[in-house]
């Protein structure tokens, strides 16, 4: 009976065997599709590309990997409609990776491991441009996306719409006088469709046509005169309200200005700090929300201590009808922003702001201090810098109180601010980030890009080979 059995299954695994190759010998090779959906696809490719993966400090991306893409960076795909197009996919720096591309149901294996491949094959029905990209969880948002064109396909509006986000390193340097003055500032409110992110513009409401606005630097004692001006062809009445002040609606209340007008208001800088300044024209929170916002520093008798580097950041959220990703030109959405559901979170005005356009930059040795603040509306933000001590806080940017030593992570709320200065002794890359960090996910990271000689005294590598000594 028994022997009976095992025949018995022998010879069912044999013909399931044979079975197997019969149907690989009558679809052949060419009928592998990963795992694209729909019908396999079989016959030769109209176009095929081979993409290899890589990663520089804290950038991911594809690379060509051979023919007219080789060596490109997030190289653009092109194929005619109805083609048969095959992507091979090849690990070259020993992450996980995957390729996508959504609107063709195409979704690759995973790869585990440096030198492995995978390869999709799909067909694709409709003309139009179609992202390519990682799906594992902050690849894409690191970098990891290209381009698909089918067919002939015009660039977006939105590639061509105003870099709105400002250089973290344009702000003006310390003030060099020893005695209050009389100080005047010109800030004109400018409504502009401007670039959110590769593709995707918002309509901003800007101070100069950046956000935030401009750094503003005074000294204690200082008189300030204001004049905010809001040109013809603006929809909106506009304003100004700096938390520096003593006096109604921190000006706001003299300054609501009409489109075609300007005008002005004098303050007197009575106490030190960091302080945000932002539009306060009804709806106040959908003004902050689509840009109208900055700081204003208010710096003690000497000044501050001395440092190598300056930089401006702030955060704040974007409340689209559209969900994140959507290409073209958004909208505002006022449902969105009373329920307190963002679609973004962003620093310094855009998503890759402070990593594809402005990062920080910065050489070992240096020491950096960073001007954060919140325009919101509505989150706090927990300021972090991965894999740095914040060595000195003015928390809450209070100038007036001790300042805090060796922090990991500082809490700022909307409407405020903090001053954080760091030491950099170890070349690489840092991630600015709200250690909230599904906000990653959503557009908030920023890059401090340090460069030196190594400092193995500090920090080196040698896990694996210690590993492999044991």
């Amino acid at each position: 009976m028994t022997s009976n059995r095992t025949s018995l299954w022998i010879a069912l695994w044999t013909g399931g065997l044979v079975l197997a190759i019969g149907l690989v010998a009558l679809l052949g090779p060419d009928s592998f599709t990963g795992k694209a959906t729909g019908e396999p696809v079989t016959g030769t490719p109209d176009v095929n590309y081979t993409l290899r993966t890589a990663m520089q400090g804290s950038r991911m991306y594809f690379e060509g990997a051979a023919g007219a893409i080789a060596d490109q960076v997030n190289p653009v795909l092109k194929a005619g409609v109805n083609d048969v197009v095959e992507i091979t996919l090849e690990n070259g720096d020993g992450g996980t990776h995957d390729v996508a591309i959504p609107e063709f149901g195409v979704q690759s294996d995973r790869l585990l491991r440096q030198g492995a491949r995978t390869t999709v094959r799909f067909r694709v029905t409709a003309e139009g441009g179609y992202d390519y990209f990682c799906t594992v969880s902050g690849h894409r948002l690191a970098g990891m996306e290209g381009r698909l064109e089918v067919g002939h396909v015009d660039q977006p509006v939105a590639r061509q719409a105003p870099d709105i986000s400002r250089d973290p390193a344009d702000l003006p340097p310390p003030i060099a006088r020893k005695a209050p003055g009389h100080v005047r500032f010109d800030l004109t409110a400018r409504e502009m469709e401007g670039q959110l992110d590769d593709g995707t513009t918002y309509p901003y409401f800007t101070f100069d046509g950046k956000v935030p606005g401009p750094f503003l630097r005074v000294r204690v004692g200082d008189e300030v005169e204001v004049h905010l001006s809001n040109p013809e062809g603006n929809s909106m009445v506009h304003s100004i309200d700096l938390h520096a002040v003593t006096g109604p609606g921190g000006g706001s209340s003299v300054m609501q200005v009409p489109p075609g007008e300007e005008k002005t208001f004098t303050f007197r800088a009575l106490k030190p700090g960091l302080f945000v300044y932002h539009c306060a024209s009804p709806m106040v929170a959908h003004h902050i929300a689509s840009g109208m916002y900055g700081m204003i520093l208010v710096e003690p008798d000497g000044g501050l201590p001395p440092v190598d580097h300056e930089f401006y950041v702030m955060q704040q959220e974007v409340y689209t009808k559209e969900a994140m990703g959507t290409k073209g030109a958004l909208h505002f959405s006022g449902r969105k922003l009373l329920d307190e559901q963002p679609e973004y979170f962003v620093l310094n005005g855009a998503v890759g702001a402070l990593t594809r356009r402005h990062p920080l930059q910065v050489k070992t040795g240096e020491t950096a201090r960073i001007y954060f603040g919140v325009g919101g509306p509505d989150y706090s933000a927990s300021f972090h810098v991965i894999g740095e001590i914040l060595e000195t806080v003015y928390d809450r940017a209070s100038l007036s109180s001790e300042p805090l030593r060796d922090v990991q992570t500082t809490t700022v709320a909307p409407g405020g601010a903090t001053i954080a200065e760091i030491a950099f002794q170890v070349p690489g890359t840092y991630k600015i980030v709200d250690h909230a960090l599904s906000r990653l996910e959503r557009g908030l990271v920023g890059f401090i890009r340090v460069t030196g000689p190594e400092n193995p005294d500090i920090f080196r590598s040698g896990g694996a080979a210690s590993l492999a000594a044991r």
